[in-house]
């Protein structure tokens, strides 16, 4: 079965300043003032709308869900006064699920101004037979990458699919010597006279919502893009926390998408700063639904994003450490540890 076109979106934030007052973190000259939790709601629906026009050639009457957000990493910061244009496509069909990559970029602008790509994103969607509780996964109909872009894009999302599955095994895996090591010291600090560091514990932010009808996608179905917007924003305020200067997004690790959310549901949010880089945060949040009756209470979406501290021209700076000091807070730090390193040996590869 062939792959349809790329689904393409600009948002004219050049020529529309109502549209970019929208989008602006704050009314100012501000580098990278860009809400990034708007634009992943962009991205949540451009997904579903991608998937939906190769899964709805074989089942017409077909739904999609989000099932995991696996990496949308930034590559360069994003500027309020230029266009932002999304292009997704369909890079790897399974047998009831599909991945969809989106490229985020700022098109040549009209004054000479180069293009600029701004991020990639990796979305694993799921088709459903229906919307309601009775909905089955269904099964997709195969097909070859057509060329050998085509086929760059299925290889790399079959890469990635794999590098997820590794991960999660990893996390199982009881410390190595030398991160033992790194968690002793962690923990010997703190027995110091006159320590001061930064404690895990004191690294929470916790807020609240209730869903209404205007947050609705499918009936009675919360949207997707709406939570992982709202988490973002709560893992901002928590990252603000630790980062002395402005974190900036630089990377959405990963979002699992639980279960769905209905309206009327009360949402909670629980945001942990779980690890400190020389100059990043790694924070982890997680969406807590309960029911509006009160009779249920279940994990919705668990998020991981890294931030950056930075200066007022972008440049990265120091972050103080971070200390574990329970079971639970040593295992999310050495979890984020395991990723941090892993990015930074991905980038040596890269020559980066």
């Amino acid at each position: 079965m062939a792959l349809p076109d790329d689904r393409l979106l600009t948002l004219p934030l050049g020529s529309d300043p109502d549209l970019r007052r929208r989008y602006m973190l704050l009314h100012e000259d501000l580098p990278g003032n860009v809400r990034f939790g708007l634009l992943l709601e962009i991205l949540d629906k451009l997904a579903e709308e991608a998937a939906l026009d190769y899964v709805r050639r074989a089942h017409p009457d077909a739904r999609v869900v989000t099932a995991a957000i696996d990496n949308i990493y930034i590559r360069a910061s994003a500027d309020v006064k230029r266009d932002i244009a999304f292009s997704a496509r369909v890079n790897f069909v399974g047998r009831t699920s599909l991945e969809v990559g989106i490229r985020v970029e700022h098109p040549a602008g009209p004054n000479g101004e180069p293009p600029a790509h701004i991020a990639s994103c990796y979305f694993t969607m799921v088709a459903r037979s229906t919307a309601g509780d009775g909905a089955q996964s269904l099964v997709l109909p195969a097909f070859e990458p057509a060329g050998e872009l085509g086929r760059r894009r299925w290889d790399r999302a079959i890469a990635r699919r794999e590098a997820t599955r590794q991960q999660m095994h990893q996390a199982q895996e009881p410390p190595s010597r030398g991160e033992y090591g790194l968690l002793a010291a962690l923990h010997a600090a703190q027995d110091k006279p006159g320590f001061d560091g930064l404690l895990a514990a004191d690294c929470v932010t916790n807020g609240w919502e209730r869903t209404y009808p205007e947050h609705e996608n499918v009936p009675e179905k919360i949207f997707g893009g709406h939570l992982i917007r709202r988490a973002f924003e709560q893992s901002a305020i928590c990252a603000e926390e630790v980062a002395p200067d402005r974190p900036v997004i630089v990377a959405v690790n990963r979002i699992n998408f639980v279960q769905p959310v209905r309206m009327g549901d009360k949402l909670h949010f629980v945001s942990r700063a779980v690890y400190a880089g020389a100059t990043s945060v790694s924070v982890e949040t997680e969406i807590i639904r309960i029911s509006r009756d009160r009779t249920q209470t279940h994990l919705s979406n668990s998020c991981i994003f890294t931030f950056t501290n930075v200066d007022a021209d972008l440049r990265p700076q120091p972050v103080p450490a971070i200390y574990p000091t329970t079971y639970a807070e040593d295992a999310r730090y050495l979890a984020a540890h395991r990723r941090h390193e892993g990015h930074l040996a991905w980038k040596a590869a890269r020559g980066r």
